[in-house]
């Protein structure tokens, strides 16, 4: 064989463990790309996400690189075809994308408040008291999917025999759950469906006129958000994120701006099984495709 043909053999034998290896080995080195679903407005997403980037730097060794979505959908998409090495989802989120890569989205760290998440249902109307009066009512929810902005308002709609699509005059989806605040006080919607910490942080921010939009019902607890990778991603480098989260300590002023920021008292460990109800509510209202 001549010095070419081996060259080109030599290539071929290249080109085909490349084509083989694991898709995590092509993501781009020294780099860890984040995202997270875009449940408030890409300004408010980066400012939270700031100082938590430069943290995971310091502790895993890579430039951290935070690359917003336009939707749910592209943060799904992004993990699973590996676009993304790590990302903020929601419960139902976890769920969906956990379904589209057959059981390969690993969920490693939760909020402690992540255990028992709750959503609440709003109103600037004085005749609605509680979710039997949304019948025959104009109702937004936030993204369509949004666990604690549309999957689990509706799965406790539909335990309270009320079919949104059939009892409401009508339903919207607002994108985001501060969007959905805007819609209730701006008399766009009699009612709507926000995430419990989001509506608390407009609250507490004087965002809100809580004289005109008040809460009339808060859901029982379920778990929701994550920060979650792909099976693929190497168990040294899982191991130093999720020993990063659980090392966020309030009582110093890093983990302290840190959590404040993510409206955690702190990072716990979580697993897949943990949201099996949320897969469950998602099967049961027909959202799981």
């Amino acid at each position: 064989m001549n010095i070419f043909c081996r060259l080109l053999a030599s290539l071929s034998v290249a080109a085909g463990i490349v084509a083989g290896a694991p898709a995590y080995a092509q993501v781009q080195p020294g780099v860890l790309r984040v995202s997270a679903i875009p449940d408030e407005n890409p300004t408010e997403l980066q400012r939270k996400f700031k100082p938590l980037g430069a943290y995971l730097e310091k502790k895993t060794g890579l430039k951290v690189q935070f690359t917003p979505v336009t939707d749910y959908a592209a943060s799904v998409e992004g993990l699973v075809n590996h676009k993304l090495d790590m990302v903020w989802f929601g419960g139902f989120t976890f769920v969906q994308a956990n379904e589209r890569s057959k059981g390969k989205i690993v969920p490693l760290v939760q909020r402690a408040e992540d255990e028992k998440f709750q959503s609440v249902f709003i109103t600037a109307n004085p005749e609605i008291r509680t979710l039997q009066d949304l019948k025959g009512r104009t109702f937004s929810f936030g993204s369509e999917s949004s666990t604690s902005g549309h999957l689990m308002p509706r799965s406790f709609l539909l335990a309270a025999k009320i079919n949104p699509e059939a009892d409401m005059k009508r339903i919207a989806f607002s994108g985001a759950h501060d969007a959905t605040v805007a819609a209730v006080a701006g008399g766009k919607v009699d009612a709507g469906a926000v995430n419990a910490s989001v509506w608390k942080k407009l609250v507490d921010e004087k965002k809100v006129d809580t004289g005109a939009v008040r809460v009339f019902y808060t859901t029982p607890g379920y778990y929701d958000y994550n920060w979650s990778v792909h099976a693929d991603m190497p168990a040294a480098l899982k191991k130093k994120i999720t020993d990063a989260f659980l090392a966020l300590d309030p009582s110093t002023p890093e983990g302290r701006e840190i959590l404040e920021l993510q409206r955690a008292s702190r990072f716990v460990p979580t697993h897949a099984g943990n949201y099996a109800a949320i897969e469950a509510a998602a099967r049961n209202a027909k959202l799981l495709k």
